[in-house]
């Protein structure tokens, strides 16, 4: 396959014009360029105005899907051709009179953003049997608003805004560059204030603008018009405010007329009001608030008009809603089998999951999940047994709504929110070891209404670990050594308690992502056990019921932008950096809170939790997903990612970061941040990637290789992978789904 895209790349550079007719040409590249310097006017966004593009460039630099094409032969009968053209791209042929509709469309957009007096010149250029286009603009100056009036004919209307002070909303203003977009804006919000009032038949059509332009200059007088009612039995009127009369609820199930929902809960979810005035938004919150309900299977909102009465000072009409709902069936049972390959270590495991989504008649998800799973264990010696056993149980109650008596019906109305508590059993059975964990948590999700932003709050999550058995042969050789080498390694395999409580907000609008999240565990049993006198154990610790429990402050934020460039490349930086520090009742952190680096996620030149701390280098390579953890990451990430054809993507990425402790631990020197040194210590990879896009999903393959390795001293041929390359120390392949940040 890899010989085949090299033969393609090397051989189609000469032949992309063979299937270009005479006297035609192939469209081989296109530009939007202006004649001067325009800050406001963006070239790049104009080039969806272009009505022909050339052939796709593979990282835009190769047309390799024309390449393809070009390879095949001209007798379609044979499957080899007929391949070679379905997976490749026909040449796009110059065609002059789209470029010339271009032009036009390009001078419209030109004039609809206030260069009234712009022109677009075609600049052509051919050689060979290849054409070079570019598309030169002649903006010229643009024209601003002198003066703006709006100017409402009907009465009631003008009353209405006046009382909410809505001139202070508006969008336009003396002194703007005439744009189209933005009146056509304006438009659009004044009747969407209008239908939140009531306004149900208004619609933008009634609003029109009269724009005068001044003899001998750039600036124009702006008039907004605001429209009667046109009805074809009436003079011109006053608009209808529509109100609400009736709102009932039926199901949308022939077998089964009710609703298996409880009344307040619908009430709950309509944001529509007998009695008060339509609103376009509590119509479109009824749909949302309905559609995140499990039970809920599809909405269907009817308006019927019912009458108005023909008062002409203020006519009014009557609205009556009809909510139909479908629900889900409440119940539902799973299995899902699964094959593992840990290292090479193959095993299987099932689960069973049952789900009620309307528990109590209030669209509540109630789940239990029983899993279990296998591994052959190879490669120990000393234990008596090769294998790992794995049992647990989950239980999942999520209400669709915040479930707290500081939270009043109104507030729940305004927020999207969800509120949970889950419980886990899970016995693990290694040969080494025995472990056992059992944990519950509470916690909130809210978002609000038209915004970006959504939040969490883990109001209580407990984690008891315990550990009933642990093999002789692993105790000596690991964990009762005399020195203190496995510091890190003993902690994690001692009874635990972790009482944690965290806040995460998450951003994402645009080419805009941002994720932080805190936690902190441990401080409300420190304190309690000072405050009632608690005594300290031989390692200078409080106990709970007997066992220490963890305390320690740990925050995150992750930081991605992503840039447009076209419609098929963009550019992405991502930053992630993280700090946790154990204090108080801890001098190490808890294993699962333990940062590490390398993998899918991280920088790529490394496989996962093989990177770090600092310079620290594995010399025994036994314990090492231990040893390589910290309480401190950064990661740096750059990625050009661009559309190749159908439903394949491609990845060229550029790598860094790593993972350092705070505290100086013996087990892992060169791994204490130091802040004149960790620049120094920052791992960097490169690489290439291959995605395979089917809409619901995205899978992907990224190939890195080391570029500059911490672990190794700066005059060690090691040091600088990216100078003496060797693709078996170097590689690492990471098959992941989704993408990576």
């Amino acid at each position: 396959m890899l010989s085949w895209v090299v033969l393609a790349i090397l051989c189609g550079a000469c032949s992309t014009t063979r299937y270009v007719p005479d006297n035609e040409h192939l469209l081989n590249k296109v530009r939007v360029q202006t004649d001067g310097n325009y800050f406001d006017i963006s070239t790049s966004q104009l080039r969806s105005y272009v009505r022909q593009n050339p052939n796709a460039r593979w990282f835009s630099l190769f047309k390799l899907p024309l390449a393809t094409y070009s390879l095949s032969g001209r007798d379609t009968t044979r499957w080899l051709n007929r391949t070679l053209r379905n997976m490749g791209e026909p040449p796009v042929l110059y065609d002059s009179l789209l470029a010339a509709q271009t032009c036009r469309d390009l001078q419209q957009e030109l004039r609809n953003e206030g260069y009234l007096n712009a022109s677009v010149e075609l600049l052509a250029q051919c050689h060979g049997r290849k054409a070079d286009v570019t598309y030169l603009l002649h903006p010229g100056e643009p024209f601003f608003v002198k003066s703006l009036r709006y100017e409402i004919a009907d009465t009631v209307i003008a009353r209405t805004l006046a009382e909410r002070g809505d001139s202070a909303n508006r969008t336009l203003h003396e002194g703007m560059k005439f744009d189209v977009a933005r009146l056509d804006a304006e438009r659009k919000r004044i009747t969407s204030v209008l239908a939140d009032l009531g306004y149900y038949r208004f619609h933008k059509e009634y609003i029109s603008y009269q724009a005068d332009t001044l003899p001998g200059s750039r600036l124009i007088d702006l008039t907004l018009r605001l429209a009667q009612n046109h009805r074809s039995d009436l003079p011109d009127t006053l608009h209808t405010r529509y109100l609400m009369r009736h709102i009932a609820y039926a199901s949308g199930d022939a077998a089964d007329s009710r609703i298996h929902l409880r009344h307040g809960v619908l009430e709950e979810c309509t944001h529509l009001h007998a009695g008060q005035p339509y609103s376009a938004t509590g119509l479109q919150q009824t749909y949302n608030q309905f559609g995140r309900l499990q039970a809920v299977k599809y909405t269907n909102i009817t308006l019927r008009q019912v009458a108005d009465t023909t008062d002409s000072e203020l006519p009014v009409g009557w609205l009556d809603c009809d909510i139909q709902l479908q629900t889900n069936k409440p119940s539902t049972v799973s299995f899902q089998p699964e094959g593992t390959n840990t290292a090479g270590d193959l095993g299987a495991a099932a689960s069973l999951t049952y789900q009620n989504c309307n528990l109590f008649r209030g669209s509540e998800l109630f789940s239990i999940e029983l899993r279990g799973a296998y591994e052959a264990i190879r490669g120990l010696e000393g234990y008596s047994s090769q294998n790992f056993l794995e049992y647990s149980v989950e239980t999942r109650l999520s209400f669709p709504r915040f479930i707290t008596p500081f939270v009043t019906r109104s507030i729940r109305r305004q927020v999207n929110a969800s509120s949970e508590v889950s419980l886990l059993y899970d016995m693990q059975n290694r040969p080494e070891f025995h472990r056992r964990v059992l944990s519950t948590a509470w916690r909130y999700k809210w978002s609000f209404p038209h915004r970006h932003d959504r939040y969490q709050l883990d109001l209580l999550d407990l984690n008891y670990v315990f550990m009933p058995w642990i093999s002789s042969t692993f105790r000596r050789e690991y964990l009762d050594s005399e020195n203190s080498r496995n510091a890190i390694l003993r902690y994690n395999y001692e009874d635990l308690f972790i009482t944690k409580i965290g806040f995460g907000y998450t951003y994402n609008h645009r080419n805009v992502a941002v994720k932080t999240n805190i936690e902190t565990s441990g401080n409300v049993l420190s304190l309690g056990a000072r405050v009632f006198g608690a005594e300290k154990d031989s390692k200078d610790q409080y106990r709970l019921f007997n066992i220490a429990f963890a305390q320690y402050v740990k925050g995150d934020i992750d930081l991605t932008r992503s840039f447009l460039i076209d419609a098929n490349n963009q550019l992405v930086f991502h930053l992630g950096v993280g700090i946790a520090y154990p204090y108080g009742n801890s001098t190490v952190l808890p294993f699962e809170k333990r940062y590490f680096s390398g993998g899918a996620n991280s920088v790529r030149g490394w496989s996962v939790r093989s990177l770090g701390p600092g310079k620290y280098k594995e010399r025994d390579g036994r314990i090492n997903f231990i040893n390589q953890t910290g309480d401190m990451k950064i990661d740096l990430n750059a990625e050009y990612r661009t559309h190749l054809f159908w439903k394949f993507g491609g990845a060229l990425f550029v790598d860094a970061g790593n993972i350092w402790t705070l505290r100086s631990y013996e087990n892992q020197p060169g791994g204490q941040f130091q802040a004149d040194k960790f620049l120094s210590q920052m791992a960097v990879s490169y690489g290439l990637g291959l995605r395979f896009n089917f809409d619901y999903f995205i899978l992907r393959f990224d190939l890195g290789m080391k570029a500059i390795n911490p672990a190794y001293e700066s005059d060690d041929d090691e040091h600088f992978p990216i100078i003496h390359p060797r693709f078996s120390r170097d590689y690492a392949f990471h098959f992941a789904v989704g993408l990576p940040f």
